[in-house]
């Protein structure tokens, strides 16, 4: 699975992820911090809303610029923000400013760093050539994130006893600043130069994605529910820890230290298991391990027993996380990728926020243990109503399995990611033309690109046949390359079973890579008349 990373690009990018997941926690807990100096117990609660609520607004329209402009780029550029915000935030600290400036400069670096993970998201499809090393790459990623749930908290500290929350902006920024230059050599394969601005920035896109792909709505809703859960956990295990365990304020770290533990080892395992089966059922097993444990850990009064459900349950967490994000990396259409990353971002914030204002109200009404139980089988409630459309996506095989065969002979796909050619074949469309049917008339416009299953066809240009093609052979792409009028006609002289793919989709598979490019280039000017 390490070997996901062994990749220049990949492992800039990891190296980077690391210093993104220390400065968001160590920020949050500095802010936390200074707002309890504050004003107590209410203007923490009231700086955690300040901070996730415009978070959870401004994600879905972040993450548009990134499905318009290349994603290593944008990704360089959101460190780069969150450097500079937190840097103001520092420099706000440390000279005294006014506390509602401080509470909206820590606001502006929280909603910065959503732009980082829908960026990111879209950018690892793309850089991985196979599925099982994107489930790797993601593996890795999310391996790093539960990790810093160990790290960033004492880091925090350390800085917090130094020099105070200033200092911890300060560093924070500064790591960032060399994140942003070590990403900063990625390059991603182009995307579409046919993109449409105004549909590229439309931040509505995410949404009809989900409208009416039900895969990817499933996925994100999915992973939302989870979001709530850890939010109102923020919460639970403070009441847990000093109330039900009597452990105190170190047992609220140690709570926290044993979920992410757990969660750094499901997500690092989560790679090898999934390419031993399929995504769709480790998500199942995921959420019933995360549901079950914290459910299981509502009822036991013993301290060392409740760390270890906490750290299965975390395990369970990272691994639906990672089964689940790379399950969506797949699905979702890649012009929208980020898109559909940056609406479950605002989500996610979204029922961080909402956990965490529903937990004070199920312990005061119910219990601690009954608010633990409600959250834990929340997710695993969510699993028994979606199991059937979940396990649907096993294996994500393309719906014409023979065409990915086709479309591997094919010059310029040829050089294109097996995670590529799976979304080519998913958008082909099956056309059936009788014995003399006509299927391209030249002059006409050119809106489809055509692979050959069954049968043979015959090409004419000015009425004179050039050249008879068979199963395999492909057609259709000089007018689509070069915006013009089809140069030739194409009739079935025996019954002529083909795949078809529409213009937009062509276009954008061809110009992801130079070599796909070149190829498709020099055969049109091949056949040119």
């Amino acid at each position: 699975m390490l070997r996901a990373v062994q990749d220049s690009a990949l492992r800039r990018i990891a190296i980077a992820f690391v210093a993104f997941n220390v400065a968001e926690w160590a920020t949050w807990i500095a802010m936390l911090v200074y707002a309890y100096e504050q004003g107590g117990v209410v203007a923490t609660g009231l700086v955690a809303v300040l901070q996730l609520v415009p978070a959870a607004i401004f994600a879905p329209f972040g993450a548009t610029i990134a499905d318009r402009y290349p994603r290593a780029h944008v990704l360089s550029i959101a460190y780069a923000a969150q450097a500079a915000t937190m840097g103001a935030t520092a420099a706000a600290l440390g000279f005294g400013a006014p506390v509602w400036l401080v509470y909206a400069l820590a606001a502006a670096a929280a909603t910065s760093i959503t732009l980082t993970r829908p960026a990111q998201n879209g950018l690892l499809p793309a850089l991985s050539k196979t599925p099982e090393s994107l489930t790797a790459a993601n593996s890795v990623l999310a391996t790093i994130e539960n990790a810093s749930l160990l790290v960033a908290p004492a880091f925090a500290g350390v800085l917090l006893a130094l020099s105070g929350p200033g200092f911890v902006y300060a560093s924070m920024g500064a790591g960032l600043v060399v994140a942003a230059l070590v990403v900063l050599p990625v390059r991603s394969p182009a995307q579409s130069p046919m993109v449409d601005v105004a549909r590229a920035l439309d931040a509505r896109r995410a949404i009809q994605v989900l409208a009416t792909d039900h895969r990817a709505l499933l996925l994100v809703a999915l992973l939302a529910v989870q979001a709530l859960q850890v939010g109102a956990l923020d919460v639970l295990f403070v009441a847990l820890a000093m109330d039900a365990l009597d452990i105190g304020e170190t047992g609220v770290g140690i709570l926290n230290s044993a979920l992410g533990l757990g969660g750094a080892l499901g997500a690092l395992g989560a790679g090898a298991l999934a390419m031993r089966s399929s995504l769709p059922r480790w998500v199942a097993v995921g959420i019933l391990l995360w549901g079950g444990g914290l459910a299981i850990a509502s009822s036991l009064p013993q301290a060392g027993l409740v760390f270890a459900l906490v750290a299965t349950a975390g395990a369970g967490r990272g691994l639906m996380d990672v089964a689940a994000r790379t399950l969506l990396q797949r699905v979702a259409p890649r012009d929208a990728l980020t898109r559909v990353f940056g609406l479950l971002e605002g989500l996610s914030m979204g029922g961080l926020a909402l956990g965490a204002a529903l937990a004070p109200f199920l312990v005061e009404r119910f219990g601690i243990s009954a608010a633990l139980l409600a959250v834990g089988v929340l997710l695993p409630a969510t699993l028994v109503l979606t199991l059937r459309p979940l396990l649907r996506l096993e294996a994500l095989a393309p719906r014409h399995p023979r065409a990915l065969g086709l479309l591997r002979a094919i010059p310029f796909f040829a050089p294109l990611p097996t995670l590529s050619l799976g979304r080519i074949a998913d958008a082909l469309e099956r056309v059936n033309a009788k014995a003399g049917e006509a299927i391209l008339r030249q002059g006409e416009a050119g809106d489809h690109f055509y692979v050959i299953d069954e049968g043979v066809v015959s090409v004419t240009v000015d009425g004179r046949p050039v050249r008879e093609l068979g199963p395999g052979d492909f057609f259709g792409e000089i007018a689509l390359l070069r915006d013009v009028p089809r140069t030739a006609s194409v009739t079935a002289r025996e019954a002529v079973q083909l795949y078809s793919l529409r213009r937009e989709e062509f276009l954008s598979a061809v110009h992801s890579r130079p070599a796909s490019a070149h190829a498709a280039d020099a055969i049109a000017r091949s056949r040119a008349p």
